[in-house]
Formats: C-alpha cells, sequence, structure tokens
C-alpha cells in the first residue's frame, strides 16, 4: 500500500514534462547533449528542471541530468545472481540518458559508457541468465521508449524544397546516433523472441500505443532503423495474437494517407514486406476483412508515382493473394488495368512484369473474364514507341502457362491484337521488337492457320476502307480549296 501511495505521488508531474511512459523525451537532434523536456519549436536546446521517475520500488530515480556523469555499474557476473534485478534497474535508468550526436566528442566518455550498458542490457536478455521481474520489465519497455520514440528529422525534400526527387537516386540519411539505437532496438528484438517473455504480461506494456508509436517509426530515412523495425513488428505480430487485427487496421491507415494524401513515406516497402509474410498466413477460406485490404490498399497502391521503390515487395503481396485464392486473379487484373500508366514507360515495364506473374496463377475461368479489356491494353503495349514497353509485352508469349491460356481463347484474342503485330512488323523502329514481333505472329500461324488468314483478311479489307476514306477526304479537300480560289 505504501507503495502504491509514492508512486502515486511521483506520478503527479506535468504533462508538458514528461512523455506518455514518464521519462524524459529526448530532444531535437541538433539540441544540447542531454534535454530533459519535451520539444519546443524555436527552443530545442533549452531544458527544463530535472525529473524524477518513480521506479518499481518507489523509490524516485533522478532522471537524465544535463551536467551530470554517467555512473559505471559492474557486469552481471560479478554481483550474485540475487542482487541481478536490482542491477538490471540501475542499468536501464543509465540507458535513458540522451546524448547530442551531432558532436562526436561531446560527452564521448559518457556515451561509451551508455553503449556498453546497452551491449550488457542486450547479453543478459539474450543468454536467459534470469528470468526479468515484471516491474523490470515495464522500466525497460519505458526505456526503449524514451530512445527510440522521437522527432524524426526533416525529409531531404522538405529540407531542399524539391517535390521531383527521385527517391532511389537520394542518399539514405544515417542517424548519428545509430550505435545506440541499434542496440535499443536489439534489446526490444531479443525481449520480444525470448521464450521467457510471457506475453500476458507484456502486452502490457507492448499495446496498441507502443505499436502504433513503432509504426509511425517506419517513416524513418535511416535503412539500418527501418530493416530493425520490420523484423521487430513481424514478431509482435507473430507472439502477441491480440495485436493482430490492430496492427492490420494501423497499417491500412498508413497506406491510405500515402495513396491519397502525401505520396511521401520512407517504409512503404518494409511494411509491404511484412505483409508478405503475413499474407502467406492467411487461413482458407479467405475472410472478407482481406479481399477488402487489397481491393481498397494494395491495388491503389499501383497508383503513387514512387512505386518503383516498393514495387517489387507489392508485386510479391499481390501475387500471395492470388495463389491463396486464384479467384481473385479477375479482380487484380481489372485493378492492374484501372491503374495502368499513361505516360510513365519505366513504371508500364514494372506493370507488365507484375502482370506476368499474376497471369501464371490465374486459372483458365478467370482469364476468360478479363481477356478483352487486358488483350487490348497489351495490343498498346505492343505498339509502343518505347522499345522496353514492345520488347516487355512481348515477353509474355515466352511463358508457357500463358500461352496456353492464349491459344485455348485464341478465337478472341487474335483479332484484338493482330493490328498490332501487323502495323509492328511494317513500322517498328526497333530491331529486336521487329525480331520478336514476328515470332509472335508466326506462332499464332501455327495454332490456328485459318484463324489467321482471317483476321488477315479482316486487316487487309480495313486499310483498304481507312485508306479509301483517306482519298475521299483529301479529294473533299481539293473540291474546297478550288472553290475557295474561284470565289476568291
Amino acid at each position: 500500500m505504501l507503495n502504491r501511495i509514492m508512486k502515486r505521488g511521483q506520478r503527479k508531474i506535468p504533462k508538458s514534462d514528461t512523455n506518455d511512459f514518464g521519462f524524459v523525451q529526448q530532444g531535437n537532434r541538433n539540441s544540447g547533449s542531454v534535454s530533459t523536456s519535451n520539444v519546443v519549436v524555436n527552443h530545442a536546446s533549452r531544458a527544463g528542471p530535472p525529473l524524477a521517475v518513480a521506479n518499481s520500488g518507489g523509490a524516485a530515480v533522478s532522471a537524465a541530468q544535463p551536467s551530470g556523469t554517467v555512473e559505471v555499474l559492474p557486469i552481471f557476473r560479478d554481483v550474485p545472481v540475487s542482487e541481478r534485478q536490482n542491477l538490471f534497474l540501475r542499468k536501464l535508468q543509465i540507458c535513458c540518458f540522451q546524448f547530442d550526436f551531432s558532436d562526436t566528442l561531446k560527452m564521448a566518455r559518457e556515451k561509451e559508457i551508455k553503449r556498453q550498458t546497452l551491449a550488457e542490457l542486450v547479453d543478459f536478455i539474450q543468454s536467459g541468465s534470469g528470468k526479468i521481474t515484471e516491474s523490470n520489465q515495464e522500466e525497460m519497455i519505458r526505456m526503449i521508449s524514451v530512445n527510440i520514440f522521437r522527432c524524426l528529422p526533416p525529409a531531404s525534400h522538405e529540407n531542399t524544397g524539391s517535390e521531383n526527387v527521385d527517391p532511389e537516386e537520394e542518399d539514405p540519411y544515417l542517424d548519428p546516433a545509430w550505435p545506440h539505437l541499434q542496440l535499443v532496438y536489439e534489446l526490444l528484438l531479443r525481449y520480444v523472441v525470448s521464450s521467457d517473455t510471457d506475453t500476458k504480461i507484456a502486452k502490457r506494456y507492448i499495446d496498441h500505443s507502443f505499436v502504433l508509436k513503432l509504426l509511425d517509426l517506419f517513416d524513418s530515412e535511416d535503412p539500418r532503423e527501418r530493416e530493425y523495425l520490420k523484423t521487430i513488428l513481424h514478431r509482435i505480430y507473430g507472439k502477441f495474437m491480440v495485436h493482430r487485427p490492430f496492427i492490420r487496421k494501423a497499417i491500412n491507415n498508413i497506406f491510405y494517407r500515402f495513396i491519397y494524401e502525401t505520396e511521401r513515406h520512407s517504409g512503404i516497402g518494409e511494411l509491404l514486406e511484412v505483409l508478405g509474410s503475413i499474407i502467406n498466413g492467411f487461413a482458407l477460406p479467405m475472410k472478407e476483412e482481406h479481399k477488402l485490404f487489397l481491393v481498397r490498399a494494395l491495388i491503389p497502391l499501383h497508383k503513387p508515382k514512387p512505386i518503383s521503390v516498393y514495387h517489387q515487395q507489392l508485386s510479391y503481396c499481390i501475387t500471395q493473394f492470388v495463389e491463396k485464392d486464384y479467384k481473385l486473379s479477375d479482380t487484380v487484373i481489372r485493378g492492374l488495368l484501372k491503374y495502368w500508366p499513361v505516360t510513365n514507360c519505366q513504371k508500364e515495364v514494372l506493370f507488365l512484369g507484375e502482370l506476368e506473374e499474376v497471369l501464371e496463377a490465374t486459372q483458365p475461368a478467370e482469364f476468360q473474364r478479363c481477356m478483352v479489356p487486358l488483350f487490348r491494353q497489351i495490343a498498346r503495349c505492343l505498339n509502343s514507341s518505347h522499345f522496353q514497353v514492345a520488347e516487355r509485352a512481348l515477353f509474355m508469349w515466352n511463358n508457357d502457362h500463358i500461352v496456353n491460356l492464349i491459344t485455348q481463347n485464341r478465337s478472341v484474342i487474335l483479332p484484338i491484337i493482330f493490328e498490332a503485330l501487323e502495323n509492328n512488323i511494317q513500322s517498328h523502329w526497333n530491331p529486336a521488337v521487329h525480331g520478336l514481333t514476328v515470332n509472335v505472329r508466326k506462332m499464332f500461324m501455327e495454332m490456328d492457320i485459318e484463324l489467321f488468314k482471317e483476321c488477315q483478311r479482316q486487316y487487309t479489307a480495313k486499310q483498304a476502307k481507312a485508306k479509301e476514306v483517306e482519298e475521299r477526304r483529301e479529294l473533299t479537300w481539293q473540291r474546297l480549296a478550288a472553290a475557295a480560289a474561284q470565289g476568291g
């Protein structure tokens, strides 16, 4: 009872001075060596008075002091087993100190002490030397939160004001605080995957608020951080079943904002990698919720300009859906056609590659539902003046499964693409495209010579009619010109 009263007394701290976990938040990246207050615009270097945080034993533990020193504590194996939990707590408190990494020489000794302390905590969790008490688990999650939940620096396009920079050409930002951040992430990962971690207890601290803040960090420009976040989120999803619907919904919301508002996010690829594993584990028959996710989030992800950054992961997720439930192939193909690029040839090449993967998992019945609009689009690709687009479309005839589908429905498909094939043979500027077109034309001729001749006859008649219309138009203009000359 006394401990509860003391804890309540210590929690009465102004909200403006503490974060959600009761610890001092990290300040701006360019602030002083230790920040003890929330970030305030234009006043990031100001530090408030030192705070006291209640630990599990009810005693007040001094938070990070701007002018204080970090104490060197003994290593775990040098103390009796009975004292290790208390030592673990003291090490956690040291790791709550925040430092300015913009100056590598500033407080170098204290930084190294914290780095070594973090490494010892990681080893302690990984070795399974002793089960961590519930109160220490709470303090550990608080320490992790203090270190990783921070204001991310402005994105490079925000600094330069340029909106047209290709994300693939930007140099990745590397966080100078990574020597500490990496160990904090490693500690969290080891805690989540540890067999000693009881999910019934851990879910009290790794709650929805924690997961949401973790997802916000996926917008970090540091690829090393996003890689850790991806692994940790995947492990949390696997271990904490209670969080699964919430995680899926939260990722949904990130995608919606990216698609319809910002078109700027650094971690879409990593989130899609996590989803690829999640989709792979979906049970059959597939829930309606998952199908809606495909239609409302994954397919519209083809719309944003920076799709090339995450297309490989997106294509994998889409293909997983079709392989799980082949009836979705019609929905997926029509979705691709809806967002098919008009002027972006590189994006069009990506779409053609993904289309081939989807068609490989498509069954004849679903293929027949969408083949007419599909091959109208492929015919436009065949006649593209960009040789890579035309070449990629022609490469589909190298896929045996797709050729079988085309052969079964040749009476519908050949009349749609025959004109495109003939135009390529007559006038396409690229020799490789010309050669591939000749091969495809020959393939259709061998499939059904009678159908080929009928298409050729219709094409010849259409060309003759078009020529006749053109001659009439030209004759009309000549008559108008002559009449105007006589009248003038």
